[in-house]
């Protein structure tokens, strides 16, 4: 290994390097003292999220197996800023597992699986892709198990390990049919070599299907409820954004490269795809009481709807998504900080429960009307022009009635968005949510996800620069 290739990977090295300190001060920090291990993870991931703004790389390493760019270094550098909103609201909930010295390894899953999304992010051929993939899978499956004295949370991480193992099977049997047919695993070659036949054509749609199961698309998305229903609310946190996140990141750069002499046909099951999964997910979604649940169909229709920018195809395409993918993780995070906030407190995740939670907690009931405004994609707030950038990528390609069924979920998903609202705001309830604090790092992860609702909504550089190195691909 030469040191150019370490250099290349310093963000994966930080990121290990953070796991091994956190591993160091579980063995030398007292049982009485676990608490700063919460603040020293909060640390080494703002130290890691800053090289990665202030020092990105470009260049291949490994053969080409590993690949750093500007638009690669921008998603990971997202997902960086998510975890750190997700330690800062996992605080409350993470303190009171001390006693059982589980503390450090909750952020060492936690780190642990981000490394292997970054090489999953940074992939240049598909066996890379897809040991990045298992390695940000099985510690995020032990994350959802978490609270193993709660039999949900135990039947959540089964489900999850059970689903992935399923869905990584269908993915690999799809690239084994890949190599089969083209003779390599790498990107570039492969592209160069894929060809309209029956077995490449089927390894695209295993490829697919794989990779739906990750995001959540419909038919793939039935683990997705009783999973975030299941885990705690920070594991949740991470499913919906971080994990997601990645994964459509790297759906929509291989389709776009690896798949591009093929595009007339993954376009047309994205469609199928995108128009179950908004109606599904909308749908389902309004009948649902638990708000984690409630969130968890939101997330489906919301990949539906990222769909829409990944059929724009382009620099447009793909700025659209990257776009929406940073202005999902501050509207959702601020939602389920909220949950997170209320559930830490109050041990209450029905929406029934924030029936009068205006009157006693006003900041709360505000800060999540906003979240949901912005995830129903009402001006002038984040969501809006999220959704604007992604409606208008697919009009480019000229998918107007796409569009239209696409206003037609979005009008449905206001419905249900406002629910929560009429509860907060309008409901009346004789035993409200009594009046309470949140902690300091509970208020600061807040703050940061509202922030980040308003500044990406109206900075209208942030999407011109995901624009400008979309082209890079």
């Amino acid at each position: 290994m030469k040191l150019q290739d370490l250099l290349l990977i310093r963000h994966e090295l930080l990121l290990t390097l953070t796991a091994l300190i956190l591993i160091v001060a579980e063995i030398f920090i007292d049982d009485k003292s676990k608490k700063k291990i919460v603040p020293l993870a909060l640390f080494l991931m703002i130290v890691v999220t800053a090289a990665g703004i202030l020092f990105p790389v470009n260049g291949t390493a490994f053969g080409g197996m590993y690949q750093t760019d500007a638009l690669r270094s921008a998603m990971k550098t997202i997902l960086d800023i998510a975890t750190v909103i997700i330690i800062l609201q996992s605080y409350g909930w993470v303190s009171k597992k001390v006693n059982q010295n589980k503390t450090s390894e909750f952020y060492i899953l936690m780190i642990s699986t981000l490394v292997g999304m970054n090489f999953m992010i940074s992939s240049g051929d598909f066996l890379m892709l897809y040991l990045g993939l298992e390695l940000a899978t099985i510690p995020i499956a032990a994350m959802a198990a978490f609270d193993r004295h709660k039999s949900n949370s135990a039947e959540a991480g089964i489900k999850l390990i059970l689903s992935s193992a399923l869905s990584s099977a269908v993915l690999l049997y799809g690239l084994s049919l890949i190599y089969g047919t083209t003779g390599s695993i790498y990107f570039e070659e492969v592209r160069a070599a894929f060809r309209i036949e029956p077995l490449p054509i089927l390894g695209l749609v295993f490829f697919v299907t794989g990779m739906g199961f990750k995001i959540s698309l419909v038919p793939f998305h039935l683990w997705t409820a009783d999973v975030y229903e299941g885990s705690p609310i920070a594991v949740t946190s991470f499913l919906s954004v971080v994990s997601k996140g990645a994964a459509v990141f790297i759906f929509t750069f291989v389709l776009y490269t690896v798949f591009a002499p093929v595009s007339a046909f993954w376009s047309q099951v994205l469609v199928v795809l995108s128009v179950t999964t908004m109606t599904v997910g909308n749908l389902f979604a309004l009948r649902q009481e638990n708000m984690k649940r409630f969130l968890a169909f939101s997330s489906i229709a919301q990949a539906g709807f990222i769909l829409l920018g990944i059929l724009g195809q382009g620099e447009q395409g793909f700025g659209s998504v990257i776009f929406f993918l940073l202005v999902y993780v501050f509207t959702n995070l601020a939602a389920f900080s909220v949950v997170a906030a209320i559930s830490d407190k109050t041990g209450k995740e029905n929406m029934a429960d924030y029936n009068g939670l205006y009157k006693t907690n006003p900041n709360l009931s505000l800060i999540m009307m906003l979240a949901l405004f912005s995830l129903a994609g009402i001006p002038p707030v984040a969501g809006f022009f999220g959704k604007l950038f992604l409606f208008s990528a697919a009009a480019s390609n000229g998918y107007y009635w796409l569009l239209f069924v696409a206003v037609m979920n979005a009008t449905i998903s206001l419905y249900y968005y406002l629910r929560p609202v009429r509860a907060m705001f309008i409901e009346k309830n004789d035993n409200p949510i009594p009046t309470f604090k949140s902690d300091i790092y509970m208020r600061i992860g807040i703050a940061v996800s509202v922030a980040g609702i308003f500044l990406t909504g109206f900075i209208s550089a942030i999407y011109e620069y995901y624009l400008s190195i979309s082209n890079l691909f």
